[in-house]
């Protein structure tokens, strides 16, 4: 999708935001293919980054710590509070705080670019 989308980015401007994962950044136990593919997603911004910079065009990804999706229904109340005492701020995130987030990235200077912000309440 990035490829069809440069050409226009390009001529237009605009900026790349991708979603990543904290697993991404730290790795974790048990989600090893995640953390693989959230990790590529991680090292893809930066290079992107490095590529368009001349261009203007600004490439970051928020990494994503535990949000109350439908993703986390598995999990038991037990399971679910025990994730909750280890997140600083003592919640999940909701997916109106990352979307929030997001549209504010999409509003950052443009000199941002290249990083890869965790989003996690202190989580990781």
């Amino acid at each position: 999708m990035t490829r069809a989308l440069i050409p226009y980015l390009l001529h237009a401007g605009g900026r790349i935001l991708n979603v990543s994962s904290v697993w991404g950044v730290t790795g974790a136990s048990m989600e090893t293919v995640y953390s693989l593919t959230k990790g590529g997603v991680n090292a893809y911004t930066r290079a992107l980054a490095k590529e368009l910079a001349p261009n203007h065009i600004p490439v970051n990804a928020l990494a994503l710590g535990c949000v109350d999706t439908d993703m986390n229904g598995w999990m038991s109340k037990e399971d679910r509070a025990q994730v909750e005492d280890e997140i600083p701020y003592g919640r999940m995130a909701t997916p109106k705080e990352c979307a929030e987030m997001l549209l504010l990235l999409s509003h950052a200077p443009r000199y941002l670019t290249g990083q890869v912000i965790d989003f996690d309440g202190a989580w990781i």
